[in-house]
């Protein structure tokens, strides 16, 4: 196919760019947080109170009846209702980085053009059906917002892949190249999927992802992109853990890794936090998981000590933005936090 977008000049920009705003869907699905329920809309509302100070917030929800809900518990925490906008589309689920769209984009500020990215969804290879709504909620907000949508036939979840708005995509094998997710395409035919329409030229894997993730290996509890050429990526020091060995892996591999222009990336290493576990199950728990909205950077808290570090590194990294920890052993009982909740809307 020659008439691809990237051929068009499109391309999926880096999350620190520009931003008209954050999209997210209500969390609504207590099965989701079983015994915490009660507890995750108040996280939720610290995010989108962070993140109204310097966007826009997009917020899914059924009807009147969740969005009079949503306004009351946003407006306890102080939140400016002036920045947040609510779409009536119902959603199974509130994790809006895997089931909205995707933006590309073309040209300069002035005249830019955008498409949203109808990949398609299903719940991290048919774990949690039904999943009919979230796979539909990148075509229902492009009609209500007047963007053209474009369905690329292969599903992909935003958090399996991450982009440093130069040509360069990093993944993980575990997820991209598990059959639950597109057992028809091969490795080669997954990669130009990502070429043709997310414009990137450069794609690198990874291998395994955290325990306890449950989507098969997500990049973003691995490794994020913060600036072109800089890499933060989660180590963990107890050789006693079952992530040791793991992410050791993934160092090497992003030792021995190139950029777009065959340059070596600089790799700024995020501690583990201490494992967090709830009913006996190992949660998947990552400082990886932060957010970059466009004056702060939202940071999953889930251990004191080891939350100013990578609080620290993050704000390092990030001098023009503030750093916010938010304490999410509550929020990730839903096996996601805050990069999982959120989809940029590129300006």
């Amino acid at each position: 196919m020659t008439d691809t977008l990237a051929a068009r000049g499109y391309t999926m920009p880096a999350e620190w760019e520009p931003h008209r705003g954050t999209i997210l869907s209500w969390p609504h699905k207590e099965a989701s947080w079983p015994g915490k329920f009660e507890l995750v809309h108040g996280v939720y509302a610290q995010m989108v109170r962070e993140l109204a100070v310097g966007e826009e917030v997009h917020i899914n929800v059924a009807d009147a009846v969740m969005e009079s809900l949503a306004r009351r518990v946003l407006a306890g925490l102080g939140t400016n209702l002036n920045r947040v906008r609510f779409h009536h589309i119902p959603t199974n689920d509130a994790w809006c980085r895997d089931h909205g769209p995707i933006v590309v984009q073309r040209g300069e500020s002035d005249a830019r053009e955008q498409i949203f990215l109808d990949w398609g969804f299903n719940a991290w290879g048919d774990k949690y059906p039904p999943y009919d709504l979230d796979d539909t909620v990148p075509t229902r907000l492009g009609a209500q917002v007047g963007a053209l949508v474009v369905h690329p036939g292969m599903i992909l979840e935003g958090g399996s892949i991450d982009v440093n708005g130069k040509g360069t995509l990093l993944t993980t094998e575990a997820c991209l190249l598990n059959p639950n997710r597109n057992p028809h395409l091969d490795r080669t035919e997954i990669e130009q999927r990502l070429r043709d329409y997310l414009g990137v030229t450069n794609i690198l894997w990874l291998g395994d992802g955290i325990v306890g993730d449950d989507t098969d290996g997500h990049i973003d509890d691995i490794t994020r992109f913060v600036d072109p050429s800089t890499v933060v990526t989660v180590v963990e020091e107890d050789p006693t853990d079952a992530n040791y060995e793991l992410l050791r892996d993934n160092l090497h591999r992003l030792e021995s890794m190139v950029d777009q222009d065959g340059k070596p990336f600089r790799i700024v290493t995020l501690p583990m936090p201490r494992a967090v576990s709830w009913e006996d199950q190992r949660l998947p728990a990552s400082y990886a998981n932060f957010y970059i909205g466009n004056e702060v950077v939202l940071v999953p808290g889930y251990d004191v000590e080891r939350d100013e570090i990578a609080a620290a590194t993050l704000a390092g990294l990030f001098p023009n933005r503030r750093v916010v920890v938010i304490d999410c052993t509550d929020l990730v009982w839903g096996l996601g936090a805050f990069h999982c909740l959120t989809q940029q809307w590129p300006r």
